[in-house]
């Protein structure tokens, strides 16, 4: 699932849309040393690490990395963290751990008049092996930088496909000219209740109309950064905000085939980096939250035909449910990577040093057997090529002065 080329992203992302006017200028080589993880990338050689995905591609070059680093290094490569700062030395410092990526919320975010990027370049400790740099733009309520004035979920589903398109290839240049590499952006959420918490973010009302809007979202998006298919398996048919519960459905797994489904499978085919699992339970599936559920991770890559990343919504919100169950994010996390999860997401409720426990957890389940080493070896892979591919694929994009916005 390589990502196109920055030339031939960009006469793609030209010939779509007349919207946005994109031009790309090299990539600027950031020095530094690797972090936690890369004590053993420094034995392999940055300069081997990058030789290694161009000859050998970085699903392969990713492997080999893999295969050099501890248990504890593979653990802190599949946690994406947070902390609510914009100040260069401490996201510098709390990335030198060896976290396998940085979620931004809107503490990262500077003032009007600061570029973002000063943020994001702190995030990079060794510009061959970046970590995922993650934002949630997805326009409209849930939009993160000021300049994303571009059509909005709500507003696209009412508007034909090539629309979505315009809008989320100028959004996904916008991340991506910011320093940003993975957009958490797409809802492939579907429901015609108004009532929804997840209504005015969903891209459609009908799963097929959905469909057509989350695949032209994605294929928008992909040139430029990695996007993410979010929550599966659908909130949709489950009620409840699961920041605050975990709502939960009995809607069959046949019903589900030819309703939720549908969208994430438009996605899908259209090559998503990333499947994000929401903490909503179809009870006629498996009684766990979908997160933590093996079952629908096997229906995911088994069934659906999924071969990206999968990421588990924050954590957090595991904990804010009330559950006594998930009252423990450690816990959490490791069921998470047991469960088909490659990379664990922990924003709310955490401080600096929740990430650092997280990885020692899943390191001591490897080491007591009770999480098995080839399922941990298996998601640092699949994040270190998703990294790798970051690292070989991104241009700095820029929008042009004309762009106009979509809303």
């Amino acid at each position: 699932m390589l990502r196109r080329p920055a030339a031939l992203a960009l006469a793609w992302a030209c010939a779509i849309t007349a919207t946005v006017l994109l031009a790309t200028v090299p990539s600027a080589a950031a020095g530094g040393t690797l972090g936690a993880p890369g004590a053993s990338a420094a034995k392999h050689g940055t300069a081997r690490l990058g030789a290694d995905a161009a000859d050998i591609g970085p699903e392969a070059a990713a492997a080999r990395l893999v295969a050099g680093m501890t248990t504890a290094e593979q653990a802190a490569s599949v946690v994406m963290g947070h902390i609510p700062s914009t100040d260069p030395s401490t996201l510098r410092d709390y990335m030198a751990q060896g976290w396998g990526g940085f979620i931004l919320m809107g503490a990262n975010i500077p003032p009007a008049g600061i570029d973002v990027r000063a943020v994001t370049d702190a995030l990079v400790i060794d510009a061959s092996f970046p970590p995922l740099i993650a934002i949630d733009e997805e326009g409209g309520v849930v939009a993160r930088l000021a300049a994303d004035t571009y059509a909005s979920p709500k507003a696209l589903a009412s508007q034909p496909p090539s629309a979505t398109v315009a809008a989320f290839a100028a959004r996904a240049s916008l991340v991506a000219q910011n320093g940003i590499t993975v957009n958490f952006g797409t809802v492939a959420d579907v429901t015609a209740d108004p009532g929804s918490f997840i209504a005015g973010r969903a891209l459609g009302t009908d799963p097929q109309g959905a469909a057509d809007r989350v695949a032209a979202a994605t294929r928008a998006q992909e040139p430029f950064v990695a996007s993410t298919l979010k929550h599966f398996p659908g909130h949709g048919a489950a009620p409840g905000d699961s920041h605050h519960a975990i709502p939960t459905t009995s809607e069959t797994i046949d019903q589900w085939r030819t309703a939720d489904a549908v969208p994430f499978v438009a996605g899908i085919r259209e090559h998503a980096s990333l499947l994000m699992f929401g903490h909503l339970a179809y009870t006629a599936v498996d009684a766990a939250p979908a997160s933590l559920s093996a079952r629908w991770h096997e229906i995911a890559r088994d069934e659906l035909g999924f071969e990206g990343v999968m990421v588990t919504d924050d954590l957090g919100m595991l904990q804010s449910s009330g559950i006594p169950a998930y009252a423990d994010p450690v816990a959490n996390a490791v069921a998470a990577i047991a469960a088909g999860n490659d990379l664990v997401l922990m924003i709310a409720g955490s401080t600096p040093d929740t990430v650092g426990s997280i990885a020692a957890g899943i390191t001591a389940a490897v080491e007591q057997g009770t999480l098995q080493a080839d399922r941990l070896a298996e998601a640092a892979t699949r994040v270190a090529a998703l990294r790798l591919r970051s690292s070989a694929g991104l241009a700095h994009w820029s929008l042009c002065p004309s762009c106009e916005p979509a809303d």
